[in-house]
Parts: structure tokens; sequence; C-alpha cells
């Protein structure tokens, strides 16, 4: 008798808090302190005029921190940058990443070699990727320059013109396997079907990975796009490691202009401003490409 009124009195507090909720109470808990935290305090942050080489200064500003960094020509250098950093890298590692996928799905032999092999710039740290290009592409000491005089070829991989693409190409060393890994997953679990209709009717190999393979392809380009795009928003080691921004402004990105005020000029909550800029864009491309999937599966 006593236990069925102990499990009716437990029944309304079971519903409220179903059994998997309270399993992941100590998960939840966990995220709150270890990010929600940050977040809100960043976003209150932000909305201050917290210097602190200016202690005395601190106070409740609302807007004008973004208006106050929005005004500035280096932010939208810095913004320039990135966005031209993300195309180049992403639009190279997309077509280098379909070329690797497509040939290792025809390789028969040494297979697992293969992958390994081209699989291992994706481990390295990219700090340590960036100072190891630090020192091959450097024009004085560097041994790619040094062979490149040998042919009579004469290029600083860091002048103003070439430090932005320069970075970009390490990346695109670094991190075309990874896209290289996500096509040649979706390549492998295609139907076959259509590929032998299209050998039936005489399409070739490029006719058929055009209008065959790829169109089949969308959502896990789509998806490894957006991923790698995102990734690289986040650039800051490359030039942390190798140009520290320079020459002059020429690699500035956003997430190294938010590193150099913070913790540079000490000015907390103009970087936290500038970081909270590039939430909302990348909040922004998620949002739009997602909007644009469903619609894309409703139509």
């Amino acid at each position: 008798m006593d236990d069925r009124r102990v499990d009716t009195a437990q029944r309304p507090f079971s519903r409220l808090f179903p059994y998997e909720w309270r399993m992941m109470t100590p998960l939840l808990a966990v995220m709150v302190i270890i990010l929600a935290y940050p977040i809100a305090y960043s976003a209150w942050l932000s909305f201050r005029n917290v210097d602190l080489t200016k202690p005395g200064r601190d106070a409740f500003v609302g807007f004008d921190q973004y208006v106050t960094v929005l005004k500035q020509p280096l932010y939208w250098t810095a913004l320039t940058n990135t966005f031209i950093f993300v195309a180049v890298a992403v639009t190279l590692e997309l077509v280098l990443g379909l070329a690797l996928a497509v040939s290792l799905k025809k390789q028969k032999r040494f297979r697992n070699l293969t992958r390994a092999i081209l699989l291992t710039p994706m481990f390295v740290t990219p700090i340590a990727v960036g100072l190891m290009f630090r020192f091959l592409l450097n024009n004085q000491l560097g041994l790619v320059p040094v062979i490149l005089q040998k042919l009579g070829i004469s290029i600083d991989f860091f002048s103003a013109d070439l430090a932005l693409l320069s970075l970009a190409l390490i990346d695109v060393w670094q991190w075309t396997p990874f896209m290289m890994l996500m096509l040649l997953a979706g390549l492998e679990n295609l139907p076959e079907e259509p590929h032998e209709a299209a050998h039936v009717d005489g399409a070739n190999a490029w006719q058929t990975l055009i209008r065959v393979t790829v169109p089949m392809m969308k959502p896990i380009i789509l998806v490894a796009v957006l991923i790698r795009a995102l990734d690289a928003l986040k650039v800051f080691e490359y030039v942390y490691a190798i140009t520290r921004g320079g020459p002059g402004a020429a690699t500035e990105t956003l997430q190294f202009f938010i590193y150099k005020i913070g913790f540079g000029y000490y000015r907390l909550s103009e970087a936290a401003a500038v970081s909270w800029t590039v939430v909302i864009l990348v909040m922004a491309v998620l949002v739009l490409s997602l909007w644009r999937t469903t619609r894309g599966r409703s139509a």
C-alpha cells in the first residue's frame, strides 16, 4: 500500500521531468557553465566601455560600441580579407577535394595507403602548419623560394599582393583532405543505376560527373562547403604564426582583429562587439543556408 502511494506521488514529477531529461541534467549544467555564461558575459561586455588601460571609464554605452566598430576602416578591411580568404580557400578545396574523391573511388590498389597519406595534413595542428610554411616560404631562408630562384623565378609569397593568397593556399593544403573525405563518403553511397544509364546513353566521364554525379551530391556538397566556410571564417593560426596581419593590413582577418583589440590593446568591450558581429554574420549564413535547403526539399 505504501509503495503505491509513493509511486502515485512521483508521477507528476516524472511527467514534468522525464527520465531522459533527468539523465541529461548534468550535461546541460556543464554546458551552461562552459558555454552559456561566457556568451552572456561577452554580450553584456559588448554594451559597456571596458578598457583595462582606463579602469575608471567602465560604463554602459548601449549600441555605441557597435557603432564605433562599424565606423573603423580596419574592421571593414578585416571583413573583406576574411571573405576573400574564405572564398578562395573553400572554392579550391571543393574543386580539389572532388577531383581527389573521384580519383580515390576509381582506385583499385593501395586505396587505404593513399587515403592515409592524403589525410595526414588534416591532423597537424594549424599553428604548426603556419610555422612550417613560414620557414618554407620565407623569401630569404625558405626552401621553396631558393628552388624557384634557381629556376629563374622570384616570388615573395608574403608580399602585400600575395600574402593573403599564400595563407589561403596553406589552408587549402591542410583542409582539402577534409573536403575529400566528405565528398568521398557521399560518392560511395550514390546509387549506380543513374551512372549506368548515363553510360548506356553514351555520356563520357566528364558529362556523367557534371550532369549526374554532382546534382545527386548537392546536399553533401552544401554541408561540406558550409562546414568549411564557417571554419575558415575563424582563421587565426596562420595569420598569427606567419604575418601578424601584415604587411600593413593585407592579411588582417576578423579573428586576428579581435585578438589584437582584446589582448593587444585591452579594449575588451570593443573586442566583444566585433565578436558579436561575427556571430551575427555566421548565424545569418546558417539561417540562409537552412532556408534554401528546406525550400529546395519542399519544392
